[in-house]
């Protein structure tokens, strides 16, 4: 089955997909939004078509004691309209440090700064798709 996973931040969603069998994520994009899910509607549609997404994984930003903040719920909104608008199941999955995990992850590799505000954002997502495809497998 391929997944897709998203990073949905602010200004940006990153966004990752599976192999095939579901063993490996790869980050693919980073999409520029200002919070308006038609802003990106178009850009999802072209890559669930493309890559043949069977489902969708949606990191859930949660505070570190485990509650849902402000963030979290815009989150929970982007979720349900995705299932809405593409009739795919649609999964969160807790994203707690990822983007701080990605984050060493580029800093390890001596990337610049420059360079890793372009991909941070896809990293993140592959890290949320590869936890959940782990996490399940």
């Amino acid at each position: 089955m391929k997944l897709m996973g998203l990073d949905v931040g602010e200004k940006t969603i990153g966004v990752a997909v599976s192999d095939d069998l579901g063993w490996t994520a790869q980050g693919v994009k980073t999409l520029l939004w200002k919070e308006n899910f038609a802003d990106v509607t178009e850009d999802l549609k072209q890559l669930i078509t493309e890559y043949k997404i069977e489902k969708v994984i949606v990191g859930l930003p949660k505070n570190m004691n485990g509650t849902i903040g402000e963030r979290g719920q815009a989150c929970e909104r982007f979720a349900e309209k995705l299932k809405e608008t593409f009739q795919l199941p649609v999964e969160l999955w807790d994203e707690r440090l990822t983007t701080m995990a990605a984050e060493r992850v580029l800093l390890s590799a001596d990337m610049s700064r420059k360079k890793r505000k372009k991909v941070i954002d896809k990293m993140a997502a592959s890290i949320i798709l590869q936890s959940y495809m782990d996490a399940k497998n």
